[in-house]
């Protein structure tokens, strides 16, 4: 008599994981339409990243594969301008929203900046009297390096809840504009900025981003950059771009108005609602000082200063952002 197989079935391979939430630089590898011309250099970033973070994650865990995945995002929204190009998102569902704003689309990122997508307006910034090249002056000048990672993740797939970190060093001085179109600089501290926050996102099977939603207190980056002090607040001139401006020696005419400064600059971003990114948290308590305080045009805030230690202070002072090379905007 034959035997008979009894051999059980052999269960289906699980699918392999997507590269760009096993590999923080899989979209670096992609032949794409780069913004400039060929993909940046994130090695400095890593090598930061890796020096420096607070957390470290389990090679395949949730929290990896979820680091891994905003990280190659953040590379896409930054990097690739055609959007047919990002990998990390469901084209048919994708949103973005901060703070209970009005959800965004991949389309309204690409065209305002990632910094003017995530900042709302207020005394210190406003990507109504900014663009994308004014934002990466106010920004990657300041704080050559800005690592990020993952804190805490809550929940797990279809909706993805996690805590984050975004932190560096404010090695030159910061200059923006206002939500009155004023030219806000204050003086680099050389010190740590250290910011969290809180994202929910839901994720398709192929763990493509679908809704995004964070909530993180945007105001206290800016406490941060003046911890003690004083910013300085002036008129632009209002024939300049907003990147020509950030730029721009002081104009020395006070009766430009400061209101209208987009008018006219070619600023693409004048439609902005001032209610996106609408902020659960209370603004911070301003103190104008007057002549012979700190002097009219000048703010006083008050924070307390961020601990990282020393070791991890050099390799933030001494590192540089992706882009540093290829960015016209950078060089100053």
């Amino acid at each position: 008599m034959a035997a008979v197989d009894t051999q059980a079935p052999t269960e289906p391979a699980a699918p392999a994981l997507p590269d760009y939430v096993t590999d923080p630089d899989a979209v670096l590898k992609d032949t794409a339409d780069w913004r400039y011309g060929r993909a940046p250099d994130y090695s400095k970033t890593r090598k930061v990243y890796a020096e420096t973070k607070s957390m470290t994650h389990e090679a395949g865990s949730l929290p990896q594969l979820v680091e891994n995945l905003v990280k190659n995002w953040e590379v896409e929204a930054s990097f690739k301008p055609t959007l047919k190009d990002w990998r990390t998102i469901d084209h048919a569902k994708y949103s973005f929203a901060i703070n209970g704003g009005e959800p965004q689309s991949a389309e309204h990122m690409l065209k305002q900046g990632t910094y003017n997508a995530i900042i709302s307006p207020n005394e210190y910034y406003s990507p109504e009297y900014s663009d994308f090249s004014s934002s990466h002056k106010t920004f990657k000048r300041m704080m050559p390096t800005f690592a990020w990672e993952v804190l805490e993740v809550y929940s797990g797939p279809p909706t993805v809840s996690f805590r984050w970190r975004h932190w560096g060093v404010m090695k030159n001085d910061y200059v923006g504009f206002d939500n009155k179109g004023q030219k806000v600089t204050a003086p680099a501290h050389g010190n740590a900025i250290d910011i969290q926050g809180v994202t929910v996102a839901t994720v398709n099977d192929a763990l493509q981003l679908q809704s995004v939603r964070t909530w993180f207190d945007p105001l206290d980056m800016f406490r941060q950059i003046a911890p003690t002090g004083v910013v300085k607040k002036e008129a632009v001139d209002k024939s300049l771009s907003p990147g020509d401006a950030i730029d721009a020696l002081p104009s020395g005419h006070p009766d430009v108005d400061a209101q209208k400064v987009a008018e006219g600059a070619g600023c693409p971003f004048m439609g902005t609602s001032k209610e996106e990114g609408a902020k659960p948290f209370p603004p911070a308590s301003v103190e104008k000082g007057g002549v012979g305080e700190e002097g009219e045009g000048k703010a006083r805030l008050e924070h307390p200063e961020t601990e990282i230690e020393e070791g991890k202070m050099r390799v933030l002072r001494e590192g540089k952002q992706e882009g540093w090379d290829q960015d016209p905007n950078l060089k100053s």
